[in-house]
């Protein structure tokens, strides 16, 4: 039976010694650049390992996603993607026809009252005589506050330091990505920029999760790369920023 295109796209044959975790912030980081992404749902049950759903906002870009996709090597293993069977709950929140599904209510045990024992006792004593003895004393004096003898003075002058121009960003084969998630690691930077011809190798820098480097074979590829990349989001909050490493 053929399912007719829609938000959602199904993939399979996924690697499952990845986590729930890193796989979704996979899945965004590769997925994203084809349309906003509603939801992905990942699950590590027996029934879902190596499946995955990525729910988009519209249909055009469920369908760039699933042409441009297919077969693309994900850690390893091909993907295999098509439509999803079923309209997600993350679509019909947004057409405004969700109906959420009822929950078996969950019997909860009362929680015991806490038991104050004598120390606590004292202790909750000495907390409130040292707040009464610091309210006798009145307030704490402001902070920021100028001392006596600077009263009436002007402000001290302070050279100010021409501002640095800019050096131009000379092309380089090699990339310099910086303001990379935490989350980021070189599976995710390598399925990100092996879309793109003459790539050669992500080499990550040690104790330090924000920076990157990125070599193509040469400026002109690299280049390709920088512009089609640049400000893409690997997480929805984190914008990739991508200049040439300098020579």
């Amino acid at each position: 039976m053929n399912v007719p295109p829609n938000q959602t796209i199904y993939i399979n044959n996924l690697n499952e010694k990845i986590k729930k975790d890193e796989l979704k912030k996979s899945l965004y980081a590769i997925f994203s650049q084809f349309g906003q992404i509603l939801d992905i749902v990942a699950l590590k049950t027996l029934k879902m390992r190596g499946q995955a759903f990525v729910v988009f906002k519209d249909i055009n870009s469920a369908t760039n996603a699933l042409r441009s996709m297919q077969g693309f090597p994900f850690y390893e293993k091909p993907m295999r993607i098509q439509y999803g069977k079923s309209q997600s709950d993350a679509v019909a929140k947004l057409q405004g026809t969700f109906v959420p599904r009822e929950k078996r209510p969950e019997k909860r045990k009362p929680d015991p009252a806490p038991v104050q024992t004598k120390k606590s006792k004292k202790q909750e004593a000495a907390k409130q005589n040292a707040l009464a003895a610091a309210m006798s004393q009145g307030p704490p004096p402001m902070m920021g506050q100028m001392p006596p003898n600077m009263m009436g003075q002007p402000p001290p002058m302070q050279m100010q330091q021409p501002p640095a121009m800019p050096l131009p960003d000379q092309p380089n084969a090699i990339l310099f990505l910086t303001n990379l998630p935490e989350e980021t690691n070189e599976m995710m930077l390598k399925m990100l920029f092996t879309q793109f011809q003459g790539f050669k190798e992500v080499r990550l820098v040690p104790g330090r999760h924000d920076i990157a480097f990125v070599e193509f074979e040469n400026e002109t590829q690299s280049g390709i790369a920088k512009e089609a990349l640049q400000g893409f989001k690997i997480t929805p909050t984190a914008a990739m920023k991508i200049s040439y490493a300098k020579k």
